[in-house]
C-alpha cells in the first residue's frame, strides 16, 4: 500500500522515513512530508487521518473512490480528485488519484490504476528551488503529470478517427465503420468526463480568490489549465468530427441501400416483362393470334429476349445495374 514516504525541508529531501516517524517533522519550519499510497482503504487511511487531522468526508471519498474530478477546501486543507486514464489492450482504463494537501503535508492515494508518479517525485527533487514552494508545488506537479498523460490518449483517438475517415467511402465497410465510430465516441466521452470537470476545478486554483496554500503557485496552475483547455478544445473538435463521420457513414448506408433497391427493381422489371409476354402467349384459347404459325414459338422467344435486353440496356445506362 505504501509507495513512498519522505521529508523535505527548504526544497531539499531530508530522508525517507517510516510513517510512524512523520509526526516529529510536521512542526518543523519550512518542512513538509510527502506520502504516496496505492489502493488504500479506510483502514489504511485512518492513521494518516489522525496524524494530519484530515476531514472525515474527504477520507471517505478517497477510500470509496468513483468520484468526479473536483477540489474541495476544508479550512487550510485541500482535497483534490483526478481521473487517471491509461490505454490497455485497445481500451481505456480508468483510475483515480486523490490528493490531500495541507501546509506541512501531501498525501496522494492512487486507486484502480497502474500508472505511477515516481517520475514526478524525481522531477520535483531535481528542482529544489521550485519545491521550496511547498506542498502546492507538489500538487501542481501531480496535476501536470495527470494532464500530460491525456495527450497520448488523445493522439491515439485522433489517429483512429483518421483511419475510419479514410474507409468511410469504401464499399461494404459501413457496418464496421459504425461500430468503430461509436466505440471511438464512447472512449472520447470517457476522456471528456475526466477533462471537463478538471478544467472547471482548476479555475479555483488560479485567478480571483484562490486557497491560501496555492497562492505561491498560481502561475503553475494556470499553465496546467492552459494545457487542459487545449486538450478540451481538441476533444470537442474530435467529437464534432465523429458526429460528421457518423452522418456521412449513415448517408453511405442509405446510398448503398438505394443502389440495392434500384438493382432489385431493375431485375424485377426485366422479369416482369418476360412474365407478361409468357402469360399472354400461355393462355389456352383456340382463337389466339399466331397459334397455328410455324415460327410463332421462336418469334415469341426472340421478342421476349429483345424486350428484356432493351430493358437491361436502359437500366444499365441509367445506373441501376
Amino acid at each position: 500500500m505504501l509507495i513512498n514516504c519522505a521529508v523535505y525541508q527548504h526544497g531539499e529531501k531530508l530522508a525517507d522515513v517510516a510513517p510512524e516517524d512523520l509526526g516529529a517533522h510536521l512542526d518543523q519550519p519550512d518542512t513538509f512530508v510527502w506520502v504516496a499510497l496505492r489502493d488504500a482503504g479506510a483502514t489504511e487511511l485512518e492513521p494518516y487521518r489522525r496524524l494530519f487531522n484530515l476531514h472525515s468526508l474527504a477520507v471517505e471519498d478517497a477510500s470509496h473512490g468513483h468520484q468526479r474530478p473536483k477540489v474541495d477546501e476544508y479550512g487550510e486543507e485541500l482535497f483534490v480528485v483526478m481521473h487517471l486514464i491509461d490505454w490497455v489492450n485497445g481500451e481505456l482504463s480508468l483510475g483515480e488519484v486523490a490528493v490531500f494537501v495541507g501546509p506541512h503535508y501531501v498525501l496522494s492515494v492512487r486507486n484502480g490504476s497502474k500508472l505511477h508518479f515516481l517520475g514526478v517525485r524525481e522531477r520535483c527533487e531535481r528542482e529544489p528551488e521550485l519545491l521550496r514552494h511547498g506542498p502546492s508545488f507538489v500538487l501542481y506537479a501531480l496535476m501536470d503529470a495527470v494532464v500530460d498523460r491525456y495527450f497520448p490518449i488523445l493522439d491515439i483517438l485522433e489517429s483512429e478517427l483518421e483511419e475510419v475517415e479514410q474507409s468511410i467511402f469504401t464499399p461494404g465497410a459501413a457496418s464496421d465503420n459504425i461500430q468503430r465510430l461509436y466505440g471511438l465516441k464512447r472512449r472520447l466521452m470517457l476522456l471528456r468526463r475526466a477533462v471537463a470537470p478538471m478544467l472547471e476545478m482548476l479555475s479555483k486554483l488560479h485567478g480571483g480568490r484562490t486557497p491560501p496554500i496555492c497562492a505561491r503557485s498560481e502561475d503553475y496552475f494556470r499553465d496546467v489549465a492552459d494545457h487542459l483547455a487545449r486538450i478540451h478544445g481538441a476533444i470537442e473538435s474530435v467529437r464534432e468530427t465523429i458526429g460528421t463521420a457518423i452522418q456521412a457513414n449513415l448517408s453511405m448506408v442509405a446510398i448503398e441501400d438505394s443502389n440495392v433497391t434500384k438493382r432489385l427493381a431493375a431485375w424485377a422489371g426485366i422479369f416482369a416483362a418476360a412474365t407478361a409476354f409468357a402469360g399472354i402467349w400461355g393462355m389456352n384459347f383456340e382463337g389466339m393470334p399466331e397459334l397455328k404459325w410455324q415460327w410463332g414459338y421462336p418469334a415469341a422467344l426472340g421478342l421476349i429476349t429483345t424486350v428484356c435486353l432493351g430493358l437491361w440496356w436502359r437500366f444499365k445506362r441509367a445506373g441501376w445495374l
